[in-house]
């Protein structure tokens, strides 16, 4: 019967949960949908781009590369998408401010189409220089959406489904790496001559996000805070809230606005000059550098190793590399649902703790495996275990504390500082890795137990919680924390501090 209802007779919460699930789905195909995607999928041809790099050279010249500079092409290649990302992330406060957040996710498609066009024609063309400019503008596109996709859904969410809306960031991750894996196999677009259709595809979710998102409403929070348009943010509550009460909503949403009163948007350098904004800077750059810093990177890197010299067929390791990504794809959605029951910074601790256990045993398994060779299948066993361990909580509590630790005026910058920070540690980690390998063996993953270590003891002492806690109130007790001597006295409203005056 509930099929044969009008629409205007359907019950609110199902038009809301809709809306609000058409918005997710909108944001992340085109979002971090394609972080994962384009990060995934240049695994699979990379010996075929290396053999047209050659023949594109020889062709030209009439001699061939040697190896060392056919390496050195495929790694500047490979490091142009996280130098992108870099480049994305800072430009992605500024379209945040100027264009607002779903328009900004749209224009940012522009980046995608022209890199599928360079891939597309790039063998045709003769030119492996077309497949440098493609990586580094889907990178530039990575940036830009890896940190204003958590930011909108952040602002467009109920405060009950905040943390879990905003984790589905990490879920869209996961689901990407996971499809280019399966794209990139050979029976599908992993042959030797389609390769420049599998760097191309990055076009579908793009050609996807650009026909649904105009349909869906704009952040309510950027409508009202930093437009001042009232109506349009009602007309984008009723949308994802439905025709429900929406008093309590709108209050609250005029004391954040009433606080941000007078204030304009910080620069990314300004977060680091006022004592207000330190615990929330501080927490940011080390659970930001901690997540790229914990070996997640290193275990995808060192599975298919692992998995040879455990016994797993050549033709079959493929398939088992897949089962790495499906495991944090799983975890993801997992942390997604448990997120607003046991709250950030259980995840947070949680996953650290699992992760170091876990790459404790790995690193013993790894240096007895002369001795013992059963120890193998144990490191194996690790590599899924600390991937599941990863995406339960650093995966994607990680992503929405810009979101959620910083007020309206201060909430773009952050994510600038986080997005450039993950992105420069992640070109960190791509260019070193291979020496770190080299130079410790068996022990390569010793200084990622010591970051994934850290990472659980800072959440316990410094990082609070913020499950169930509207942004204003966050906002409030971060105040509180960071002048602990005024929390009995009246509220402190002015982020500005008068150097003059204070002593």
């Amino acid at each position: 019967m509930e099929d044969e209802l009008e629409p205007s007779l359907r019950p609110p919460t199902q038009i809301q949960g809709r809306i609000l699930l058409l918005t997710i789905c909108a944001a992340g195909i085109g979002g971090t949908f394609q972080f994962g995607y384009n990060l995934s999928i240049i695994n699979a041809p990379t010996s075929h781009i290396q053999e047209f790099t050659n023949e594109t050279w020889q062709a030209r010249t009439g001699e061939p590369l040697s190896d060392h500079l056919v390496l050195l092409v495929w790694s500047i290649i490979v490091s142009l998408y996280p130098l992108g990302g870099l480049f994305g992330a800072l430009l992605a406060g500024p379209l945040a401010i100027t264009l607002g957040r779903k328009k900004s996710l749209l224009v940012n498609n522009i980046f995608v189409v022209l890199a599928a066009i360079l891939f597309g024609f790039s063998r045709k063309a003769g030119s492996f220089e077309m497949i440098m400019l493609g990586r580094l503008l889907v990178g530039v596109s990575a940036g830009v959406s890896m940190n204003i996709q958590p930011m909108y859904l952040g602002e467009s969410a109920p405060k009950e489904l905040r943390g879990a809306v905003a984790m589905s960031s990490a879920i869209f991750t996961a689901l990407g790496i996971v499809m280019g894996q399966v794209v990139g196999l050979r029976e599908l677009l992993g042959d030797p001559q389609a390769w420049p259709l599998l760097l191309a595809s990055c076009l579908v979710p793009g050609a996807l996000q650009l026909a649904s998102l105009p349909l869906l409403p704009e952040s309510p929070r950027y409508l009202l805070i930093d437009c001042g348009d009232t109506e349009a943010c009602l007309a984008a509550l009723q949308r994802l809230r439905g025709s429900g009460d929406l008093a309590r909503e709108l209050e609250e949403l005029e004391e954040e606005r009433a606080a941000c009163q007078g204030c304009r948007a910080r620069r990314p350098w300004e977060l680091f000059q006022h004592r207000v904004l330190r615990r929330q800077v501080t927490s940011l750059m080390v659970l930001g550098s901690a997540m790229e810093l914990c070996g997640n990177d290193l275990m995808y890197a060192y599975a298919s190793s692992v998995f040879r010299k455990a016994g797993v067929p050549e033709a079959k390791v493929q398939y088992a590399i897949i089962g790495t990504g499906s495991c944090e794809l799983l975890m993801a959605i997992v942390s997604c649902v448990a997120v607003e029951r046991m709250g950030r910074r259980v995840l947070l601790i949680g996953g650290y703790s699992l992760m170091t256990c876990w790459g404790s045993i790995f690193t013993v398994a790894l240096c007895l495996q002369s001795s013992f060779p059963w120890t193998l299948y144990l490191a194996v066993a690790c590599i899924f275990a600390s991937i599941l361990s990863f995406g339960i909580g650093p995966a994607g509590v990680t992503g929405i504390l810009a979101t959620e630790l910083f007020d309206q005026m201060a909430r773009p910058a952050a994510c600038m500082v986080c997005g450039a920070l993950m992105w420069i540690m992640l070109f960190l980690v791509s260019l070193g890795f291979p020496f770190v390998m080299e130079a410790l063996s068996h022990f390569l993953y010793v200084p990622f137990l010591g970051v994934c270590a850290c990472g659980a003891i800072y959440t316990g002492l410094f990082l609070p919680e913020t499950k169930g806690k509207t942004l204003q109130e966050i906002s409030e007790e971060l105040h509180r924390l960071n002048f602990p001597r005024r929390a009995q006295g009246p509220t402190w409203k002015s982020p500005e501090v008068i150097q003059s005056t204070e002593l």
